[in-house]
């Protein structure tokens, strides 16, 4: 890429952030406004900035920002994985199984054990993805799809109705933090996976762009004919990848079933795997920029429950279900042309050896 085209993708890049930056602080603005002031006495101004709102979107947006940490993951290293959807399943299944099966444990080891578990199995689907994809060179869109029927009916399948999971992570407040009128509830006065998820943000982000392991992902990613000629062993790179991606996929599952919900229901993630490849491909490929994106797709599911909660009857209960995914498609299909995937995603590696 020449230096003018780099300098042109940076310039677009800070815009971004700077939109999204005035947008957040807008919202925070009218937050503070609306539950602050005389303006709260609006319904509409309520539903669109109340601190339930607020909660909700939160709530929404971190199995989406985990599910597109994931995809991140897989793709930075030139995997494609539109399995998100039945890794996360997956997790939230075993995660279920594990906590039923340990409800006589402490609530809090059962709770972490059952973490453990629904993680493990993410991971073991993505190291599943990884072999079809790279070991047997199946079709990356193929292997995923496969892994999305496996879960939907395993879980379908080997699911006990009458099975009860007792207990759920509770909200952690962080001393002094969570006293900040209407911001300290929404950020500071949360369920731990909550917390863990908005770390990982920095955390991948930091790993990609700042660390030898991060630089080597993308070179697999962009250019693995280059990363291979330096010694870079591409194919292993894209086994932990996608493995480490599950993981996240995994913990998702596991926040539905252990922090959000507290039970297991058939195809509870409901598409949210869809959403989260949608957010890491309108944060372009970029950790804060799926946040970003899932705190958007999050935001229009908080108002779908807010417009149902405030018996809003002059649109169709359908309709209003339909907008996170309306407004999904519009967002990806606005930048089909204007966001470039990493250049080696799909593509099966071959050594020279091999080929």
């Amino acid at each position: 890429m020449s230096a003018i085209a780099k300098l042109s993708t940076t310039s677009r890049m800070s815009r971004r952030a700077a939109i999204s930056l005035v947008l957040a602080l807008a919202l925070v603005a009218m937050a503070v406004l609306v539950n602050k002031t005389p303006l709260g006495e609006h319904t509409w101004l309520r539903v669109l900035f109340g601190i339930s709102a607020l909660n909700f979107t939160l709530r929404a947006t971190v199995p989406l920002v985990l599910g597109a940490l994931s995809g991140i993951l897989c793709e930075r290293s030139g995997i494609i994985n539109i399995g998100i959807e039945g890794m996360m399943l997956a997790g939230a299944f075993a995660g279920f199984v594990a906590k039923t099966s340990t409800n006589h444990w402490p609530l809090t080891v059962s709770l972490i054990f059952s973490v453990a578990v629904a993680v493990a199995v993410g991971g073991l689907m993505g190291a599943v993805h990884a072999l079809f994809s790279i070991r047997f060179r199946m079709d990356q869109i193929i292997s995923g799809t496969v892994i999305i029927i496996l879960a939907l009916g395993a879980s379908s399948y080997l699911y006990n109705r009458d099975a009860i999971a007792e207990g759920k992570f509770s909200s952690i407040p962080v001393p002094g933090l969570s006293q900040i009128d209407v911001i300290g509830p929404v950020l500071f006065d949360n369920p731990p996976i909550t917390y863990l998820a908005l770390i990982l943000v920095l955390v991948v982000h930091v790993a990609l762009f700042y660390t030898r392991w991060g630089l080597r992902t993308r070179a697999v990613g962009e250019h693995p004919r280059a990363a291979d000629s330096v010694g870079i062993n591409v194919n292993r790179y894209r086994y932990v990848n996608t493995s480490l991606g599950g993981m996240l996929a995994g913990l998702a599952g596991a926040f539905l079933v252990l922090e959000a919900v507290g039970q297991f229901q058939e195809g509870m993630t409901a598409g949210r795997g869809f959403i989260s490849l949608a957010a890491m491909i309108f944060g372009n490929w970029n950790p804060f920029g799926a946040l970003g994106a899932a705190a958007l797709f999050g935001y229009t599911q908080a108002l779908q429950n807010e417009l149902l909660l405030a018996g809003v009857t002059q649109v169709p209960r359908q309709f209003i279900s339909m907008l996170p995914y309306v407004v999904t498609i519009v967002a990806v299909s606005g930048l089909v042309g204007r966001v470039r995937p990493p250049a080696a995603e799909g593509k099966v590696y071959e050594t020279e050896g091999s080929a």
